[in-house]
């Protein structure tokens, strides 16, 4: 299915309601090539969670956020030059209850990050862009099968 920028938030804020009351780390890969919307997407998955200023963790390669009852870690790892670096930062210190990770460019931390549940793939060009969704785990069919789409 097509999504135009707004429709593409919408569906990204549309799975963060369906992760919302999950109580277990969970983790979306969030795959394209450049410019393909992946932040525009995580931008619309942390808006849902009250975030309105939400950048790019593309120099810091982590961005963390905060609720009362989520953690959410948006992590970039286009500019990794070795997978390790994940490691020196601690990646496994942030997988905890009620904490998920959106990893964008997870191929460049093959081996470091953890599997994901949902693995969403980006494409398009112009205004609209193609998602294709696939679940990795009994939790990501679980919210799978939340979304309408």
């Amino acid at each position: 299915m097509s999504y135009k920028e707004e429709e593409l938030k919408e569906f990204a804020n549309q799975l963060a309601q369906c992760m919302e009351n999950i109580d277990q780390f969970m983790v979306i890969y969030l795959i394209g090539n450049l410019g393909a919307g992946k932040t525009t997407f995580a931008r619309g998955f942390l808006n849902f969670f009250g975030f309105d200023k939400v950048k790019s963790p593309t120099y810091s390669i982590v961005e963390t956020y905060e609720t009362e009852n989520k953690i959410i870690h948006h992590f970039d790892c286009y500019r990794l030059t070795n997978p390790e670096e994940l490691d020196l930062i601690g990646i496994r210190d942030y997988e905890n209850q009620n904490c998920i990770h959106l990893i964008e460019w997870p191929e460049m931390a093959e081996g470091i990050v953890s599997s994901p549940d949902i693995s969403i793939q980006i494409d398009g060009e112009n205004d609209l862009r193609d998602i294709n969704l696939t679940p990795g785990s009994t939790i990501g069919e679980k919210i799978f099968s939340c979304l309408d789409f």
